[in-house]
């Protein structure tokens, strides 16, 4: 899979090690509006091109797959063009700013047989796996709770704090509560029950969301920009509990019994900085011929859209595009 990077800030810096290390992965190209630093980028990290417009690579023919790590409001736009011009997408979380363009992309994609895919890194780590066969072993009895948290203190990022940018919470840290909630209990959601608290600037800064599962589960999850949290998910149940450290990306998980004795810990395998295990899967994927992941399914996308959808309806908050 020949990949073309679309940005080269500051989440193409922290992933391009993983791409470099990726198997299947060949570093085609980056484009950033700068040429200067899509050539500093290119030569730092291995890819064969640069340029400094987004629509000069999309006309490359020799990149497969565009990887776009740009702010929330871009992603559609820029998705829909690289369909466009022919090119599979991997696109950062959040996939876009709400489930309408979520849903466009993925029928669009669709349409022309082309490979999309949303990278959220945790739903493609082997923490994923080992967190929910435990739960199915029945390692903490009945699970019939679950918490989750993700706060850090980013407030004085410009981008954040912007509603044209798609700024907030809810897209850049809650969604990593509502898919460790969806990855461990499923999807099937009967409603939720939600407070924020709004900053100055007209966007949300921090949340606590209840969800109630069809199945009589709950999920209680909490995130915000202004503090910083010892961001632990907790899965409850009738013979004890489980710890995984850090839902944004899972270090470890312990396993508690009724006692509150530590009886299973385990940590997770490090590969290179966790972001390799979504471009090999997409690589796996778009070799096969598959033009979407197991892992992470258009579907599954634009279900985490909507329920930040219903959120913010709860919040009476839309961004600018949107009205």
């Amino acid at each position: 899979m020949k990949i073309g990077f679309l940005g080269a800030g500051r989440i193409s810096e922290v992933v391009a090690p993983a791409v470099a290390q990726a198997e299947g992965v060949q570093r085609c190209a980056v484009a950033a509006r700068d040429l200067a630093r899509a050539k500093e980028f290119a030569e730092k990290w291995g890819f064969q091109k640069a340029y400094g417009s987004y629509e000069e690579m999309m006309k490359d023919p020799e990149v497969d797959v565009i990887y776009i790590a740009t702010p929330h409001s871009f992603h559609y736009e820029q998705m829909m063009m690289a369909l466009d011009y022919g090119k599979g997408v991997i696109c950062e979380k959040a996939f876009c700013i709400n489930s309408s363009q979520a849903k466009e992309v993925r029928d669009h994609a669709r349409k022309k047989g082309l490979f999309a895919a949303e990278a959220i890194w945790t739903r493609y780590m082997p923490s994923r796996k080992i967190i929910r066969d435990l739960i199915d072993e029945g390692a903490v009895g009945t699970p019939s709770v679950l918490t989750g948290n993700l706060f850090y203190p980013v407030v004085k990022k410009e981008r954040l704090v912007k509603p044209e940018l798609a700024g907030g919470a809810l897209l850049d840290l809650g969604v990593y509560g509502i898919n460790f909630a969806l990855m461990c209990f499923g999807n099937e959601i009967e409603r939720m029950e939600s407070s924020v608290k709004m900053h100055p600037g007209g966007v949300d800064g921090m949340e606590s969301i209840t969800m109630f599962f069809k199945d009589g589960r709950m999920a209680v999850l909490t995130a915000g920009m202004y503090s910083r949290s010892d961001r632990k998910g907790i899965i409850h149940g009738d013979k004890g509990f489980m710890v995984v450290e850090n839902i944004n990306n899972p270090q470890s998980v312990s396993v508690f019994d009724e006692g509150y004795n530590l009886v299973k810990r385990i940590d997770f395998p490090e590969k290179v900085n966790g972001y390799e295990y979504e471009f090999e899967e997409a690589a796996a994927a778009f070799d096969s011929g598959k033009t979407e992941t197991e892992s992470m399914p258009l579907d599954e996308t634009v279900r985490v859209m909507e329920l930040c959808d219903e959120l913010r309806r709860q919040w009476k908050f839309r961004y600018p595009q949107e009205n």
